[in-house]
């Protein structure tokens, strides 16, 4: 409920304001809490709350009355309540990250503050009543090392951990203690054992800053583009080393940042600085689940824009690193490597390729490491949520075959959605290395009651398991990219992703009273771009890709009904609606389709295009996705949709599906992305990266690319007839005015090219990577405490609910790798001596 002018002061608790508004109108409001607590022990949403108080007070202005007071507010803020009679429990959330408990007695309507593992037991109650009041049962506060580190206060500031990491090392540079860390953390860097930056003449503060004095001084006589080369024996006499820059004006700009940095620090020149030092050479990203590969892989079970993701990411990663690299003055090659599971029985793709170059780049690779098992290699695809009890061998052997590969440590170690953030977290905690994790969708959120339902939810999901090892990832990590801000903490009506773990239970597992600190400084939005050779306006026609035209004419129009396509558009001048994505829960696309079978004014406007899974339930391996196909084919009949609506089967060839999107465009149809929640949403940034007029979920990432009405539109998942109603208005409007739609699709490119493209990303990843390595240097006595926690957890706790899974495992065949190029498997003649002292045989 949207209120004028703020209730709470800054200084006030719910629990302090409560009272007061009970006050406001007692006699209904003891009638109100009586009706909550007559149906006895049960947890209620917001809506629940609001729709018994309207059957308790049935007259609309007095009720209207009591909710525009303090009460109103209390209430709108709520998320849930747990009701264990006489109490109610509530759960509010005034603003994003911040929440408050309070329980209030049905008979008396007193109010109390109370914790939340409190109320995390009263939840718990009405599922499980023996283990609510069992005193032994487990509790997690993974922040309870955490007292002494700085931590933002303001949820506007959530999501700015890099700035805020930089603005406080600017308060503590002075510190005798500090500024000889950095001494230090410069004398510890080097590649492939050769010193970079100073050398151990140069061991304190004061002799660093006499040693830079020098070294300006003979600077400034030089011309700006005088080589390194001419002046670096001199430097080395002084301590210097190379990495500084590769001509003297870089040289300079460094040392000038360093010395101002020692004397009068700022924010923005700490982040400079650290962004140019030469620490990231040799980059290492997983992804585990699915099919990754790059090419006929998109569509295939758990294969879909994280690849896509991945694949972009690291050509603008390699790009910015050679850059640095140069600019630094270093005769180095970076590394990059794609580690994720070699699937023998590959389905036609190169998922049992070991060694794959990445196209686009020089120096990138996927490395392909099998799921050994006591039978020998696994040869099939496995679920994302069967995954787990292959994760920890598989941690091990990727480790090892990675520093083979790279013949020493990465540099930097970066995981991707929970398998692969798991297994990034278990190498970095084993080599001591730097540990980025990007989420991409936290399943928790996806799932109403997932975790109080876990019992329920877990021989198919296995969230026992997954919940468990993001706990482990996110609190492991350095630092944490997300897309949005909304996937840490939401929106002022939903909790982010992650913000759903800072407190929640598993009854008769455990239960969270700290998951998770989205006020941690280690959470950064680094938003991602497209490919734009690929996915580029649909009015650069000599850039386009002519030669799917056919193909892309008979995928569309073409009345054959076969293994590609079904159903077909009778009046093909129509413009098109277009959704491509997996065909599960979450991405919606059987409740589009239903939207646009119910709204016999869109059915009148425009055609619908579907793009996903196959048509075949009895194919899919995937329990999700053969639901929703039996749903798509019940719904095709049950709307009669055969001459309006085409449904074709996945496709994964990224050129021609960029031409596909410029195609519709060329109906001036639009794009729509439905989802029930999208963490970020790549499809949206490639359909209006082509010119789209694109219609997204307002759940989610997709609600901060597009602004609403400007740059695109809302739709809200959990309403199909506001959302096919809005689509219908706008191609009503483009109909009576041509140049709206040009005018929404011109809108659309100028926020991609301002906002999302993948130089910004890469630019920012790498700035995270170098800032957090001396950061986790500086905390290194917290860290190592919170570790030694987190490794409990997993040895106790997680390898105990990975055992206890039941997996079926097929009788594996003995199968070598179809390639193995021989140019990146260097011999390395101390390779076993090596491992072990990493610890890793």
């Amino acid at each position: 409920m949207a209120l004028s002018s703020p209730v709470l002061k800054r200084s006030e608790t719910i629990a302090d304001t409560m009272p007061d508004a009970l006050r406001e109108s007692r006699y209904h409001m003891k009638r109100c809490f009586l009706k909550y607590v007559e149906k006895g022990k049960r947890v209620m949403k917001v809506h629940q709350l609001m729709d018994e108080m309207e059957k308790v007070i049935e007259d609309k202005a007095e009720r209207s009355q009591l909710l525009e007071g303090l009460l109103g507010y209390i209430l709108c803020t709520t998320q849930e309540a747990a009701i264990v009679p006489p109490d109610v429990a509530f759960a509010v959330r005034p603003s994003p990250g911040c929440w408050e408990y309070v329980k209030v007695n049905s008979n008396d309507l007193s109010v109390d503050g109370i914790s939340a593992a409190e109320y995390l037991k009263f939840k718990e109650m009405s599922v499980d009543e023996n283990w609510a009041k069992d005193e032994n049962a487990l509790e997690l506060n993974f922040g309870a090392t955490d007292h002494s580190l700085p931590h933002l206060t303001m949820p506007s500031s959530v999501g700015n951990g890099i700035k805020y990491v930089s603005k406080f090392l600017t308060s503590k540079i002075n510190s005798p203690r500090t500024a000889q860390s950095l001494v230090d953390y410069l004398l510890s860097l080097n590649h492939q054992g050769e010193k970079l930056m100073i050398n151990d003449s140069i061991n304190t503060v004061s002799k660093l800053q006499a040693a830079l004095m020098v070294a300006k001084a003979a600077l400034s006589k030089l011309p700006r583009e005088t080589p390194f080369q001419s002046f670096e024996m001199r430097f080395k006499e002084w301590g210097f080393e190379k990495g500084w820059g590769d001509n003297a004006e870089r040289v300079e700009e460094m040392m000038h940042s360093l010395s101002e940095i020692l004397q009068a620090p700022d924010p923005l020149n700490i982040e400079i600085f650290f962004g140019k030092l030469p620490i990231i050479f040799k980059v290492v990203l997983f992804s585990v689940h699915g099919y990754f590969g790059q090419f006929d892989v998109l569509g295939l079970p758990d294969t879909g824009g994280q690849v896509v993701y991945i694949l972009d990411q690291v050509v603008a990663l390699e790009e910015e690193l050679l850059l640095r690299i140069k600019q630094r003055g270093l005769n180095a090659k970076p590394q990059i490597l794609i580690v994720t599971r070699l699937i023998p029985d590959a389905k036609g793709t190169k998922c049992n390729v070991e060694l794959e170059p990445v196209a686009k780049t020089k120096h990138c690779h996927i490395l392909r490491v099998p799921f050994n098992t006591e039978n020998g290699v696994l040869q099939q695809w496995v679920s994302r949520f069967d995954i787990y009890p292959y994760l920890e061998r598989f941690a091990q052997d990727a480790s090892k075959r990675i520093i083979e590969v790279m013949e020493g440590k990465p540099d930097l170690i970066v995981g991707n959605y929970t398998d692969g953030n798991l297994v990034a977290s278990l190498m970095a905690s084993k080599l001591d290395t730097t540990l980025g994790t990007i989420a991409h969708a936290l399943e928790k959120t996806k799932y109403e009651d997932s975790d109080i339902k876990w019992k329920e939810l877990d021989p198919k999901y296995h969230f026992s398991c997954q919940f468990s090892a993001d706990l482990i990832a996110m609190n492991s990590a350095d630092f944490i990219i997300t897309s949005t801000y909304q996937e840490i903490a939401g929106s002022h009506d939903r909790p982010g992703q992650y913000e759903s773990h800072t407190a929640f239970t598993m009854p008769g597992l455990y239960r969270v009273v700290n998951g998770i600190n989205v006020f941690s400084p280690k959470f950064n939005i680094a938003s991602p771009g497209a490919d734009q050779t690929v996915y580029f306006p649909y009015t650069q026609k000599e850039e386009r890709f002519s030669e799917f035209g056919p193909s892309i004419e008979e995928l569309l129009f073409s009345d054959i009904q076969n293994t590609e396509h079904i159903g077909h558009l009778e009046d093909k001048t129509k413009p098109i609606i277009f959704s491509m994505a997996r065909l599960d829960t979450v991405k919606n696309l059987a409740g589009l389709t239903e939207w646009y079978g119910k709204n016999k004014r869109l059915r009148g406007l425009v055609n619908l295009v579907i793009v996903g899974a196959f048509f075949d339930p009895s194919k899919s391996k995937d329990r999700e996705e053969t639901s929703e196909i039996k749903k798509m084919h019940s719904l095709i009949e049950k709307y009669n949709l055969k001459g309006q609506m085409r449904w074709i089967a996945a496709q994964t060839d990224r050129k021609r599906n960029g031409e596909l999107y410029r195609y519709i465009a060329d109906t001036r149809g639009a794009f729509v992305q439905p989802a029930l929640y999208e963490a970020f949403g790549l499809t949206v940034i490639e359909a209006m990266n082509s010119g789209l007029p694109t219609f997204a979920t307002s759940q989610g990432g997709p609600a901060e690319i597009i602004v609403d009405g400007v740059s695109g539109f809302h739709i809200d998942p959990f309403n199909g007839d506001e959302s096919s109603n809005k689509l219908a208005d706008f191609f009503q409007k483009c109909k009576e005015d041509p140049e709206y739609w040009t005018r929404i699709s011109l809108q659309g490119l100028q926020r991609i090219n301002e906002c999302y493209t993948w130089k910004i990303y890469a630019n920012k990843m790498l700035n995270m990577g170098c800032v957090y390595g001396f950061w986790r240097k500086l905390y290194d006595k917290e860290r190592e405490a919170k570790m030694r926690y987190i490794q409990m957890f997993y040895n106790l706790e997680f390898r105990r609910l990975v055992s206890n899974m039941t997996v079926k495992e097929q009788p594996p065949q003995q199968e070598e790798p179809k390639e193995k190029p021989k140019q990146l498997l260097r011999k390395r003649t101390s390779k076993v001596t090596f491992w072990r002292m990493l610890g890793l045989c």
